[in-house]
């Protein structure tokens, strides 16, 4: 019995062997690239620099902050009292725009109205005289010839009786009437002249002053015109210029405060007040905890990876766990792996490098750690 038992035995074990054999060659591992979990390291500083007031209390190497958090005051010097001074000359740069402003336009109006009334009287010279100023004219010497024969016949009369009998006229009575003809004679000569220009008309002269007149006054307006946009215009840009210099000032005193742009973790910062720190140099480098990446290197015949691809990742420090990532970068270049990446058979190979964004809310993860990049199933 035991004979015929130990040959099936036999038999059951090669059949076992033959089927783990195809089993482990039908079986496809998953291939694992090995890389490190990174983050953006950010270089904070101040673009005015000058001396440490104060480090935010609680911050140190390693300490976590929020964004918007103080990390270093710095003295303000005198960008207070250039702030003031810069408010000023914006408020006395405002206060000349306004004033020009109300001004300008009634200088413009004033020359606008000279133009018109000597525009008016132009006119009034090229169309000549009227007919109704021409009768009246007419109907002005016909009176003063009236007048003039009444003060003549008044004058004759009294000059009889000034000569016939004695005291039949005073003196005071001839030289009334002596005066009244001078005056009616006169009368008659300006009604006559005055009717003689009407008749004329207009005369050239005239014309041509009118004409400069109007000329002159046009070109003080488009003067007055062209300097009220300039001086407008000049004022305005002193305006901006104020605005523009106060605006930088308060730039500068935002940048007293180095505040923390994202949540994060302080990976350095060597201060104590009363340190001068240069302007623009980094003085504080944080990690953005929020935003972490893996890099890896994966090998040429397997380069079939897409960008947002989702892939998962495996570290050391939390076995059996694996957290979820996506491809945001594959190299266009080829280059040789380094040497911690891969095994030594795998170091000589060329490869790309990829960069596996980690999806955010994985808390556990940290930067430095050594992670596997699962590529496929």
């Amino acid at each position: 019995m035991a004979r015929r038992i130990l040959p099936i035995l036999m038999v059951v074990a090669v059949l076992g062997l033959l089927g783990a054999l195809a089993y482990s060659q039908l079986r496809h591992e998953p291939l694992v690239v090995s890389g490190v979990i990174e983050a953006d390291e950010i270089r904070l500083g101040s673009r005015v620099g000058g001396r440490v007031a104060e480090v935010a209390e609680g911050i140190d190497d390693g300490s976590k902050v929020s964004a918007g958090d103080l990390l270093v005051r710095l003295e303000p010097f005198d960008l207070r009292q250039r702030r003031d001074q810069a408010a000023a000359t914006l408020a006395e740069r405002q206060a000349d725009l306004k004033s020009l402003q109300l001004t300008l336009p009634l200088e413009a109006a004033q020359a606008e109205a000279v133009v018109n009334r000597l525009a008016a009287r132009l006119k009034e010279l090229e169309n000549g005289p009227r007919q109704q100023e021409i009768k009246a004219a007419e109907a002005q010497v016909t009176l003063a010839e009236a007048q003039l024969v009444r003060a003549q016949r008044n004058y004759e009369r009294i000059a009889k009786l000034f000569a016939a009998e004695k005291g039949a006229a005073t003196r005071d009575a001839m030289d009334r009437v002596t005066e009244e003809l001078r005056v009616a004679e006169a009368t008659k000569r300006v009604r006559e002249q005055e009717y003689a220009l009407l008749q004329e008309g207009t005369r050239e002269e005239e014309l041509d002053q009118a004409k400069a007149s109007l000329a002159e006054a046009q070109s003080a307006l488009e003067a007055i015109e062209q300097t009220k946009e300039e001086e407008l215009s000049r004022a305005r840009a002193a305006v901006d210029a104020a605005q523009a210099s106060l605006a930088a000032t308060e730039t500068q005193l935002a940048e007293l405060d180095v505040t923390a742009p994202v949540d994060g973790v302080v990976e350095s910062i060597e201060l104590q007040p009363g340190d001068l720190v240069a302007a623009g140099a980094p003085v504080i480098s944080m990690i953005d905890t929020h935003s972490l990446w893996v890099r890896a290197y994966v090998p040429e015949n397997h380069l079939d990876i897409k960008l947002n691809q989702q892939l998962a990742v495996r570290v050391d420090s939390y076995p059996g766990r694996t957290f979820q990532g996506r491809v945001v970068f594959v190299s266009r270049q080829g280059e040789f792996t380094p040497s911690n990446a891969q095994t030594p058979e795998e170091r000589s190979k060329q490869v790309f490098r990829i960069k596996v964004q980690l999806e955010p809310g994985q808390g556990e993860l940290r930067p430095g750690m050594a992670a596997d990049v699962i590529l496929q199933p």
